[in-house]
């Protein structure tokens, strides 16, 4: 495929997602596509390419128009058939050596100009084209024509301005900020006829607090708090574009002392016993009382950090596996599954003492800080990816799985078709799945994560087989509450 053609083919493509963006509330999306197919058709075999996008464009928005017109005054549309005239002739006049021989003269073999050939087959010359608007655009076609055959004669080149981006606004978890504020990302929406604006905060304020009225979208970290969401805005639609198991972040000094104590295992990734983990937590284990440690000889408790759980879904989801282990290998469901563990889920965080609304602070700490206000730091596994891929990544920072974890199902929930149409290009665009790949989210193609990771040198889990279920929205909010409730 030459330049040229790839360039009209990207600007046809423009053309027509903007088209159906602006009829998304008249026609579907098939039907517009399908009247840009058919009129792009009309102009194969014109040498003159430049300003086809943009005839395509404006006749298939004038049909649209008319259609529309049509339905509204309760008169037949102008143009029979599916929405295009019955035309079987060229939809731009012949333009003849006679009509333009002033301006260019005749081809000859040795290499001089004359008029490019525009005219289909002679045989359809006699063809009638009916329809008030698309007279009307053929005349401006005429005009075009003129205009590139200045172009031509002149040497220089003219490219059709893009269509006007639609702007869609949505509120992120806060661990997804990156990913949008990528220019690549940036870049592979506004080829779709896109602009993304978003304003991130912690996942669980999107589903409890945050005014959603004035987006199109949201777009939180985890599938209980997007069910919750689209419960609340009566949605019928969302979308999982990709996903991330919970880890934790620590140092391998930290990960060889935790080996000694039974808490961390070697294998193809280091994991975490969080049942061993625990039972030192509950008989209140400090650091200095391991034995033979010589790298963090400190004395305070051994906690992992997390983010606020009254505000952050990484939160939840660590309260989520605390609650699982310490309701004996089994979902916490009901008033006294959850009486039973809430004494000790409230430990985990209230011994803490502060803590961030949001998983980009406490990650952002142990980039910066290092292991001595934060040796383990509760993250999303594509945070560490993320930023592997960045160059952040110091020496001796490794990553654990927790055995057992969660699978944080980044959830999407349009509110309208705009919003919709973000959801629908996450989860299927091939740009926009390597570009979530190269920032750490698993996506539907495994391979393309795999080979980041790879690249940068990164032990990731291929298979994740130890990961439970998080508890229902309604249950992760009792204990949620109980959280907060215990911290005065």
């Amino acid at each position: 495929m030459s330049v040229d053609t790839l360039r009209e083919e990207q600007a046809i493509r423009r053309a027509t997602d903007h088209l159906v963006q602006v009829f998304a509330g008249t026609h579907p999306a098939e039907q517009v596509e399908s009247a840009v197919e058919t009129i792009h058709r009309r102009f194969d075999g014109h040498p003159v390419r430049d300003f086809v996008p943009i005839l395509v464009e404006r006749i298939v928005r004038q049909e649209l128009v008319e259609a529309n017109r049509a339905v509204e005054t309760e008169e037949p549309p102008e143009f029979a058939g599916d929405l295009h005239p019955e035309v079987t002739a060229d939809p731009i006049p012949a333009v003849t050596a006679k009509t333009t021989s002033n301006a260019i003269g005749d081809i000859s073999d040795t290499g001089r100009s004359r008029s490019p050939e525009v005219a289909e087959p002679a045989r359809t010359r006699s063809a009638r084209v009916r329809g008030k608007g698309f007279l009307a655009l053929i005349v401006v076609a005429v005009a075009v024509v003129a205009a590139v055959v200045v172009v031509v004669n002149t040497g220089q080149e003219e490219t059709p301005p893009p269509p006007p981006l639609a702007t869609v606004r949505g509120v992120i978890g806060s661990e997804k900020k990156a990913f949008f504020e990528d220019p690549r990302v940036q870049k592979a929406l506004a080829d779709k006829g896109v602009k993304v604006e978003v304003d991130p905060a912690g996942s669980r304020q999107i589903a409890t607090s945050i005014d959603l009225g004035k987006y199109d979208f949201a777009f939180p970290s985890s599938a209980p708090a997007g069910d919750r969401i689209q419960r609340q805005r009566h949605g019928s639609a969302k979308y999982t574009p990709f996903s991330s198991p919970m880890a934790i972040a620590t140092f391998q000094p930290i990960a060889d002392l935790l080996k000694k104590a039974g808490v961390v295992k070697q294998g193809p990734v280091l994991t975490f016993d969080f049942s061993r983990y625990l039972e030192l937590v509950t008989t209140d284990v400090q650091w200095d009382q391991l034995t033979g440690n010589t790298v963090y000889p400190v004395r305070k408790n051994i906690l992992v950090s997390t983010t606020d759980p009254r505000t952050s879904n990484s939160a939840a989801m660590y309260l989520a596996i605390a609650g699982y282990v310490a309701n004996n290998g089994t979902i916490v469901h009901g008033a006294a599954a959850e009486k039973t563990v809430l004494p000790l889920v409230s430990q985990l965080f209230t011994s803490q003492g502060y803590t961030d609304n949001t998983s980009e602070g406490p990650f952002k700490e142990y980039l910066t800080v290092g292991m001595g206000p934060t040796p383990m730091v509760w993250i999303y596994e594509a945070q560490f990816v993320d930023a592997a891929t960045r160059g952040q990544l110091k020496p001796g920072m490794v990553l654990m799985y927790p055995s057992p974890t969660v699978l944080s199902k980044h959830t999407l929930v349009p509110f309208n078709a705009s919003g919709d149409r973000v959801g629908h290009l996450l989860s299927t665009d091939p740009e926009l799945q390597r570009l979530a790949a190269e920032h750490g989210f698993r996506s539907g193609d495994a391979a393309q994560f795999a080979k980041v990771a790879a690249d940068h040198d990164v032990r990731v889990a291929t298979d994740l087989i130890d990961v439970v279920e998080t508890p229902s929205y309604d249950t992760l909010e009792h204990l949620l509450d109980g959280v907060a409730k215990s911290y005065g």
